[in-house]
């Protein structure tokens, strides 16, 4: 398999509400798309990077960049026997893994349709159907919050997750707990929090939370240890694992005893695979994040949501709860029951809408 023409989309796609965390509000997503053409097929990725340096220190601009000026040059003279070998062919440029998952997620697809087969088989997975949660971003007020938690328990999902920050976090929890006792609850804070608040955080033990995701700084492992030898509540880490390293790290000095997998943080399927035979090799089960994607980065969550020890529902929704329309045919649905049905059909098993996609098309790129 070998690449012969990669195309860049920027494709900017509005939020059908704004969505809140810790460290700012998004109303519309920027999305830099990749079309990958080998001589056999052509294969869909996205790039998650965001607009702004915050969750990330990549950005849609220097997604780009790398793409076209680092990667490509890498790509376009490299025989490919198997999607499973960018990673480690990408490994002399440094960091930079949403850049790196969008182009391997590409290639992942071109090749799972060239062997017609849909791409979750191809990956190893495991289940046809997969379990939904929610992420729920800040709320003006309790009222809101209760509002919004109803309606998504009404459409079946089986986890709510709630951003929190100092300020908000033990009032809306307490609230959500009063309302549904046993409903499947986590908190994210985005590093909102320090080890100074260790005695603030462990009020949180009280509510049977599944876990309380990153409350740390975004770079630390070491300090999570710390905290979580003071919580009942299982530590999730999220943003402190960019790699197979990172895990191991991590679940040797007892940093969590949960890790969120996200594709674009680690680089891409091959990368994720590594960490979650890890995870559950050692016991600690893994579950799949979200960051605002289109249909093609949820149809490559889907994917890999079905590996097997993707034990806990993940932050992957149907297309309607973000988009007014999506970008790709069938959009994303989830069963009244709260999961979502895996397609059989080759790749990714959604077709990209391509009139859609190039009328939110605001630059286009084309290497070859």
């Amino acid at each position: 398999m070998r690449l012969k023409k990669l195309t860049l989309r920027e494709i900017h796609l509005p939020l059908i509400a704004p969505f809140q965390t810790s460290f700012g509000t998004s109303n519309l997503r920027r999305i830099l798309l990749l079309e990958a053409e080998t001589d056999s097929a052509t294969g869909w990725g996205e790039c998650v990077a965001g607009e702004d340096p915050f969750y990330s220190y990549e950005t849609v601009e220097t997604a780009a960049h790398i793409l076209r000026d680092h990667i490509w040059p890498i790509l376009k003279k490299h025989e490919i026997n198997s999607a499973a070998e960018i990673s480690d062919a990408l490994a002399p440029i440094r960091g930079h893994n949403m850049a790196k998952a969008g182009i391997e997620s590409a290639l992942w697809d071109a090749e799972a349709k060239s062997l017609n087969i849909p791409l979750w088989k191809y990956l190893g997975g495991t289940r046809e159907e997969i379990p939904c949660g929610v992420s729920i971003g800040i709320q003006p007020n309790i009222e809101t919050l209760l509002a919004k938690v109803e309606k998504e328990l009404s459409a079946g999902y089986q986890r709510i997750k709630i951003k929190i920050q100092p300020g908000w976090d033990i009032k809306p929890v307490e609230a959500l707990r009063e309302r549904w006792p046993r409903i499947r609850l986590m908190v994210d804070a985005n590093s909102a929090y320090t080890l100074k608040d260790a005695a603030h955080l462990q009020q949180l033990d009280r509510f049977y939370l599944i876990m309380i995701e990153q409350p740390l700084s975004w770079d630390d492992i070491h300090d999570h240890a710390t905290l979580q030898k003071q919580l009942d509540t299982p530590i999730c880490l999220d943003e402190s694992i960019h790699s197979l390293a990172d895990a191991q790290v991590a679940l040797n000095i007892n940093a969590c005893r949960i890790i969120n997998i996200k594709m674009g943080r680690v680089g891409g399927h091959t990368q994720v695979k590594r960490i979650h035979d890890l995870c559950m090799e050692k016991g600690i089960p893994v579950w799949c994040g979200g960051m605002l994607e289109s249909g093609i980065g949820r149809a490559q969550n889907i994917a890999l949501s079905t590996l097997p020890n993707f034990v806990l529902p993940g932050d992957v929704s149907a297309s309607k709860r973000y988009w007014a329309e999506d970008i790709i045919s069938p959009e994303v649905e989830v069963t009244p029951h709260g999961t979502i049905k895996v397609l059989q059909a080759p790749g990714i098993g959604y077709e990209p809408r391509r009139d859609r996609i190039e009328a939110l098309t605001k630059k286009k790129e084309v290497l070859q």
